[in-house]
């Protein structure tokens, strides 16, 4: 195993909540932005949370990932969809997304035994 995602998920949480009391504002309008930026819309919160994942694998952001995963599977998003995505961050980000597209399956497969 490369990274506990699931543990890591919790960790960043009480991470930002930290963060958060040192620099409230900047906090409360990332978490505004955020459930903006992945509210239903022409865009289901689903198909939102894949785009971000994409993302995430291509800018290689571990905490991204693990976040996105976790965030795509609570909004509907199947094993497929997650896998494809993967295929397309792989596409645009080349061998790094490949790296990083393993960290995404590998939080797949934690989040989705906690979830059997």
């Amino acid at each position: 195993m490369l990274n506990d995602h699931p543990k890591k998920y919790h960790e960043l949480i009480g991470l930002m909540e930290q963060l958060g009391s040192k620099i409230p504002g900047t906090m409360e309008a990332f978490e505004k932005l955020h459930i903006s930026g992945t509210a239903d819309g022409v865009l289901h919160k689903k198909t939102k949370e894949l785009i971000a994942l994409g993302i995430a694998i291509t800018v290689r952001c571990d905490g991204c990932i693990a976040f996105h995963v976790h965030d795509a599977l609570k909004s509907g998003a199947t094993p497929n969809e997650i896998v494809e995505t993967i295929g397309v961050a792989v596409l645009m980000g080349g061998g790094p997304a490949v790296v990083y597209g393993c960290e995404a399956l590998e939080a797949l497969q934690q989040f989705s035994a906690l979830s059997d």
